[in-house]
């Protein structure tokens, strides 16, 4: 394994030229550190990289040029770390498409969203969930979905189009019964408790949630509130087998594909899978909280 392995780039931010100076400087960073671990002088790299610019080395590393998939290639090859090439292309290519705004998905609706998403789904053979704010998508009714959508569509002063939304997205839920897919999903038990549209939306919510946990395709889980952590919550991800990782953070949409970065999602979720509660267990959890709406309202 390389020396640099446990060296983990930092993730791009936005599309704005100050992000963009910051992938810069984030990269640059790396490479510095991939020369200095060779033993090289920026000349002594330059000389080997063919490099007849003479600054090029250090306009690279302080961020002042973003450099070219060949120069990464040379630039390892040079300083005889050839195993770092992979995933410094990746993270090259991967710059405008791994951190998404928001603001810039949702121009054309959150139904078109829903929609782009589904091949994604269909795509993996393990798909993995873990929500600490809300009901796990896959396992929404449409009226929740309905609600919760349109929530978002009025914070983010969008198109409302919330019923459109929420129809594509109960169409992503036929990958927990086409038999071609292995689903675990995990949540928090506060997200039984955090009410999206009326009384009647959640009861019928739970009651959903509840006969998930019967199905055979899928496995549901729900950690406790009151049991003791091993591992905090975190925002929600979902982990497409061991390629990748969806994170949605509150302003962007954040893809993972560095390997050790997904290992590492992985070892979250077996940490969440550990103090999640099954079956019965789950289900109690999930009438208390239906027996608590009911109280309230």
């Amino acid at each position: 394994m390389s020396s640099h392995a446990s060296r983990n780039l930092p993730r791009p931010k936005t599309r704005t030229p100050q992000a963009n100076a910051s992938v810069r400087a984030s990269l640059g960073e790396r490479l510095r550190e991939i020369r200095a671990d060779a033993g090289l002088t920026a000349r002594a790299l330059a000389q080997l990289a063919g490099w007849h610019d003479g600054s090029k080395v250090s306009k690279i590393e302080h961020g002042r040029q973003m450099p070219s998939a060949s120069d990464i290639r040379a630039w390892c090859v040079s300083c005889g770390a050839e195993g770092e090439t992979s995933e410094l292309l990746s993270f090259l290519h991967g710059m405008d498409s791994l951190y998404v705004e928001w603001r810039r998905k949702e121009r054309g609706g959150l139904r078109k969203i829903q929609e782009a998403s589904a091949p994604r789904d269909q795509r993996s053979n393990v798909l993995r969930l873990y929500e600490s704010d809300v009901i796990p998508g896959l396992l929404q009714t449409k009226a929740y979905a309905t609600a919760l959508l349109g929530v978002i569509a009025e914070f983010r002063r969008i198109p409302n189009d919330a019923e459109l939304a929420a129809e594509a997205r109960i169409a992503r839920q036929k990958v927990l019964h086409d038999g071609k897919h292995r689903c675990a999903i995990l949540m928090e038990e506060n997200v039984l408790r955090t009410v999206f549209g009326s009384a009647e939306t959640m009861c019928e919510q739970l009651d959903h949630l509840a006969r998930a946990t019967t199905w055979p395709s899928v496995s549901v889980g729900v950690i406790p509130m009151g049991r003791p952590r091993s591992i905090w919550p975190t925002e929600g991800f979902w982990l497409y087998d061991t390629e990748k990782v969806l994170v949605e953070l509150s302003t962007a949409e954040l893809t993972i594909t560095q390997s050790h970065e997904v290992h590492t999602y992985a070892q979250m979720f077996q940490g969440f899978a550990e103090l999640a509660l099954y079956g019965t267990q789950a289900r109690s959890l999930i009438a208390d909280a239906k027996q608590s709406l009911q109280v309230v309202v």
